[in-house]
């Protein structure tokens, strides 16, 4: 993982997308963001949540999973494709954006899980720790580290739906011809919207 970020840094990073998206649903335009210090100005795997308010279900979520642009910049262009470009849901209206919580999640990068065996996988995975990545030939999916919290799975529920995420059959983990990776990330989040910045801790 590069740099951790300090509350500030994440602060800064939410109050941004909100910024962002708020901007861009009434003129269609990008804001140009500071580049920034240390881990701002990194190239950094990064992920964009949506939640709506109070319920908590979700409303939009895009990232980047491998470090391509300055942190910021990577955050400016994820709030946007989270709010209009989730093919899962319609575009974020403006008057939603209020009772929407924004979630910032900093990956570090992803590092293939070694195993002997596919029925390995579950006894190298940390439930509210690791976030996980399958490929297998043109299909791939990914799952933050706070989705299985969320839902309460364990390793291997969280194996068999990062499978279907990926459009795959829920054990095909287990086949020797897939890559699975893990990764960990920094999750930074509103407590209601617009309001305060927490970093969040995943308890199971």
């Amino acid at each position: 993982m590069g740099g951790k970020l300090f509350a500030e840094q994440g602060a800064y990073l939410v109050t941004l997308a909100r910024r962002t998206i708020s901007e861009y649903l009434k003129s269609g335009k990008m804001i140009s963001p500071e580049r920034g210090e240390g881990p701002l100005s990194e190239e950094r795997g990064v992920f964009v949540t949506l939640e709506t308010f109070p319920g908590h279900e979700l409303r939009g979520c895009i990232g980047y999973p491998l470090p391509m642009k300055p942190l910021a910049r990577a955050v400016v262009d994820n709030a946007v494709n989270a709010a209009t470009g989730d093919p899962r849901f319609p575009e974020v209206k403006p008057s939603e954006l209020n009772s929407l919580v924004i979630e910032v999640s900093v990956l570090s990068v992803p590092e293939r899980i070694k195993v002997r065996n596919p029925s390995e996988y579950p006894s190298k995975i940390k439930i509210g720790e690791d976030g996980l990545i399958i490929r297998y030939g043109y299909a791939s999916g990914l799952l933050l580290p706070q989705v299985p919290v969320e839902w309460n799975w364990n390793e291997r529920e969280f194996l068999n739906n990062l499978c279907q995420k990926a459009g795959l059959p829920p054990t095909m983990w287990q086949s020797a011809s897939v890559e699975i990776e893990k990764f960990q990330a920094q999750i930074f989040t509103e407590e209601k919207p617009g309001g305060k910045i927490i970093e969040k801790r995943l308890i199971r």
